[in-house]
């Protein structure tokens, strides 16, 4: 099974810390975030991961290097001269990726205890495109999801609210974790071009009939470590031992 890290991004909301290295390499109880995400994936049975990069590539592949690959084989997908985000950044990893079982998206900077292998069976049991964790938790933008899977999002921010096909059933808003699987063949179904959000694909396929599922991440710790003040909780969490489940 492959997995791929989505670890391009430029990290300007934690600086000063991502002056000099990427936001991958910060650390999170003094191990990096890009270590903790590799090694969960490799613990619920990845046995390739591929790393997308953007600043300070070379010391993250470094990084990977010095620890010798977590014990599996990693590639990585350099994206310049900016990232292209989790849609372009998959498109451009695909050719990296094998496609001989499902595919692992997780973002660099979540921190959580959500089940991948249960994540993997809900994916395999639903016969999905796409099965993406979600939450009932408080968020400005959520994805709509009906009896049929996803249907649509909603931004509170910008009075948003889109639906690609007629809902079928009951309609639930749920907010994204940063943690999904794909079967090999959605590589394939990506049509747009340079950088856009996974979303995009998601959305159009949803319009065509695909199914994306939800998985919801009931009981699971989340932490999306965007600014300083998420890196402050997650480390005394980690502290606390919030994380060893």
């Amino acid at each position: 099974m492959d997995a791929l890290i989505l670890a391009a991004g430029l990290g300007t909301r934690l600086h000063p810390l991502t002056a000099t290295r990427p936001k991958a390499l910060v650390e999170v109880g003094g191990v990096a975030m890009l270590e903790r995400v590799a090694r969960r994936l490799v613990a619920a049975g990845a046995t390739r991961l591929v790393v997308n990069v953007c600043p300070f590539a070379e010391q993250v592949e470094a990084f990977v290097a010095a620890r010798h690959g977590f014990g599996v084989e990693v590639r990585f997908s350099r994206e310049a001269p900016a990232p292209k985000e989790t849609g372009g950044g998959l498109f451009a990893a695909a050719p990296l990726l094998a496609r001989d079982g499902p595919i692992l998206l997780h973002n660099v900077d979540v921190l959580t205890d959500l089940s991948l292998q249960d994540l993997l069976a809900a994916h395999r049991r639903a016969g999905a495109l796409a099965t993406v964790a979600v939450a009932d938790r408080a968020s400005s933008r959520k994805l709509l999801f009906d009896d049929f899977g996803l249907l649509g999002r909603v931004d509170g921010g910008k009075a948003l609210r889109v639906e690609a096909r007629r809902p079928v059933g009951r309609v639930v808003e749920r907010a994204f974790q940063g943690v999904h699987v794909v079967e090999p063949a959605l590589l394939d179904r990506i049509t747009e071009r340079g950088t856009f959000s996974i979303l995009e694909p998601y959305l159009r396929l949803a319009t065509e009939g695909a199914t994306i599922a939800r998985f919801e991440a009931e009981g699971a710790r989340w932490i999306d470590i965007g600014r300083p003040d998420d890196l402050e909780r997650a480390q005394r969490l980690v502290a606390e031992g919030a994380f060893d489940r």
